[in-house]
């Protein structure tokens, strides 16, 4: 069946109370969205597969991205119209990290999906110093203290490790350099003149594309990642690697990717922008209705060539409520992969100041900000008013009901308590150099990196 006749086939059957609603005045109908190839660009594809966007009025062509940068040059230079982003882009891209422009997000695309996997070298070497219950099996959360003596093996042999990670402001980078961290391990800061992020690194971090993953770690350039899915699940089937803990562990529920789109395409076309919002939640509510029922739907609608285009299997071993660790560890982990509970698509503030907070403690930040910078560049990048905006248009379409969505918030969540994340160190997004502060590894007050060495 050609993907005209699907999508027509889709519209015709699909809820038809958009159809009786008044549709917004869209400006721009015609519209091109960029993804990379992960599972987590799901609300993406589903809403253009059950017609979602058409119920909008909208008319969507999704195009896969070759990496994160040249993504973000398309939305920037306006070949494409908006984008699945990385988190840390619109906010890097607005304070000048990098590509400087204003870009903002209406809409968190997801919770969770990440993992951190080496390979069976390392994972042979960690075992050892790795906690095991009653029946021989690893206790997860794994701690990075466990690779620690590998790495320290490592460097008295003079041989430098290396591990990979899909973007300098990717949430992968943030949340390897935060296990690392954890567990006693110097995962290197940036400075104005040095963007490695390697000064003073005990491991060699770097980029590499999410596809190239398993690969590259395969050939021994690199020996473990950070990534989504399904690269991780990948590394399983193939037998070349362990998965050793999910980002799920190392923060429960914690933010992912967002659809990003330029300031200038918001200002321009408001009712467009507030459409493409509606249909993505609609995505995001299919994807975990009825206790993830439509999971295996998604999964054959993402192992399309055109989406992710990985094995039916590798995809659904994460994202139908499992993960599978070593060969045959497979263990329930039905929050791996959250798309609309807990809000999940709601863009709050405080997860944008936590990844503001990630830059400043590894150095992306040069220098020190007060709390109320923290709070302008979030608001500056991450609009709550759009999505509510889309949020009301469902409910008056009949499509959902007020108790869905978080009309109460100020965009701030509730602290995250120290017992959900890996360090126990709670986070609280309203006092971000508090929150700092209290991190044994990182940049604090007024210390910058000045060479090769953290000053002050």
């Amino acid at each position: 069946m050609n993907k005209t006749l699907a999508l027509a086939l889709a519209a015709s059957t699909a809820l038809t109370a958009p159809a009786l609603a008044e549709m917004l005045d869209v400006e721009k109908d015609e519209l091109t969205f960029g993804f990379i190839k992960l599972t987590d660009m799901a609300p993406l594809a589903v809403a253009y597969e059950k017609g979602y966007f058409e119920d909008e009025g909208l008319f969507v062509t999704l195009e896969a991205q070759a990496n994160w940068k040249v993504l973000l040059d398309g939305v920037i230079g306006g070949q494409l119209d908006g984008a699945h982003m990385l988190a840390g882009q619109p906010l890097a891209a607005t304070i000048g990290f990098g590509t400087e422009a204003h870009i903002i997000t209406p809409f968190s695309m997801d919770l969770n999906g990440n993992g951190i996997t080496v390979s069976n070298e390392i994972w042979a070497l960690m075992k050892e110093h790795v906690e095991h219950d009653a029946e021989g099996k690893p206790v997860h959360p794994i701690p990075a203290s466990a690779l620690k003596p590998v790495v320290d093996a490592f460097a008295d042999e003079g041989k430098p490790f290396n591990m990979g990670m899909v973007f300098p402001v990717s949430t992968h980078n943030y949340e390897l350099r935060y296990w690392l961290a954890a567990g006693g391990i110097k995962p290197g800061y940036y400075s104005p003149e040095d963007v490695t992020g390697q000064i003073d690194a005990e491991v060699l971090l770097s980029v590499t594309p999410p596809p190239q993953m398993p690969a590259t770690m395969e050939a021994g350039t690199i020996y473990g990642y950070c990534v989504g899915e399904p690269w991780n699940q990948q590394a399983v089937f193939k037998g070349i690697g362990v998965p050793v803990i999910t980002d799920y562990e190392l923060w429960k529920n914690n933010p992912e990717k967002v659809f990003g789109i330029s300031a200038a395409f918001q200002e321009e076309n408001p009712q467009t922008t507030i459409a493409v919002t509606k249909a993505l939640i609609r995505a995001a509510m299919w994807l975990d209705e009825n206790d993830n029922a439509n999971r295996p739907e998604a999964v054959e609608i993402l192992s399309r060539s055109e989406y992710v285009g990985a094995d039916y299997d590798v995809i659904a071993n994460s994202m139908t409520g499992t993960f599978e660790y070593e060969k045959g560890d497979k263990r329930e982990v039905p929050d791996f992969n959250v798309f609309f509970r807990y809000n999940a698509t709601y863009p709050y503030y405080s997860d944008a100041i936590w990844y503001l907070t990630q830059m400043r403690r590894w150095g992306q930040i040069a220098e020190a900000k007060p709390d109320s910078w923290y709070d302008e560049v979030a608001k500056s990048v991450y609009k709550p008013e759009i999505y509510l905006a889309a949020a009301e248009s469902l409910i008056d379409d009949g499509l959902a009901t007020a108790d869905m969505f978080d009309f109460d918030t100020d965009g701030y969540k509730a602290p995250t308590p120290a017992e959900d994340i890996i360090d126990g160190i709670a986070y609280d997004g309203r006092t971000p150099n508090a929150y700092l502060d209290s991190l044994p590894i990182g940049l604090k007050g007024d210390q910058k990196v000045v060479g090769n060495e953290v000053q002050g």
